[in-house]
């Protein structure tokens, strides 16, 4: 294979493996979905419903048991309930510091392990969906420039100069990501935002804040939601 994905089945994701499929074709794109103790598996069906559209394997991967000690408000065991502000009110409350749902070092983690399972099925590129938004204010800071950079060059060095790390949207808004997504016919209609797991978005949470106006930006309808 050519390229890994690492693959929520979310809309930055799915823009990622809509990328890599046009790149490679689907044949050659491997989509790794990550268990983390999240508490809903909206997500991880979605993943399976996007991988099935495009006809690319999907592997699946549980990395819960390296979370468990975490109260991050995304996971089944945390005492904190997620927030329903947008990032920017969600951080004016943290001094600066990572947002509640900020899970410790995931993308750092999910790098890692997508490095070994790509250099084993012979991928010379692994995709991911960080975007400037989430890397804002620190909010994420698993999504900055620096971090990725860092990520790059320590898997491309750890693999023999095998492996690169490709973020395409590291240095792009949400709305900059919808648009090329809807250029590339990507299916947003089987995507799975929301970090709540109810039968329909919330609408409140600061993703599903972030997607909606990203989906207004470029002046069209979330066609999830029709």
């Amino acid at each position: 294979m050519k390229a890994l994905v690492l693959f929520s089945g979310g809309l930055d994701s799915t823009t990622c493996l809509a990328l890599a499929v046009k790149k490679y074709g689907a044949a050659e794109v491997l989509a790794l979905s990550v268990s983390y103790g999240q508490k809903h598996t909206k997500e991880l069906e979605a993943a399976q419903a996007v991988a099935a559209y495009y006809g690319v394997k999907l592997q699946t991967l549980d990395l819960s048991a390296i979370f468990a000690d975490s109260n991050c408000s995304l996971l089944k065991g945390s005492t904190e309930e997620i927030p329903k502000g947008s990032y920017a009110e969600q951080l004016s409350e943290t001094d600066g510091k990572p947002v509640s749902t900020y899970v410790p070092f995931r993308n750092g983690l999910f790098l890692s392990c997508a490095a070994s399972i790509a250099l084993s099925h012979g991928c010379r590129e692994i995709y991911y969906g960080a975007h400037a938004d989430d890397a804002a204010g620190n909010a994420y800071p698993d999504c900055t420039v620096d971090f990725n950079d860092a990520m790059h060059d320590a898997i491309y060095y750890g693999s023999g100069n095998a492996l690169q790390v490709i973020a395409p949207f590291v240095e792009a808004t949400k709305a900059d990501v919808v648009a090329l997504g809807l250029q590339l016919k990507a299916p947003y209609h089987l995507t799975w935002s929301c970090y709540e797991g109810g039968e329909k978005p919330c609408g409140k949470c600061g993703t599903c804040r972030d997607r909606a106006a990203a989906f207004a930006e470029n002046g069209v309808a979330d066609p999830a939601l029709a």
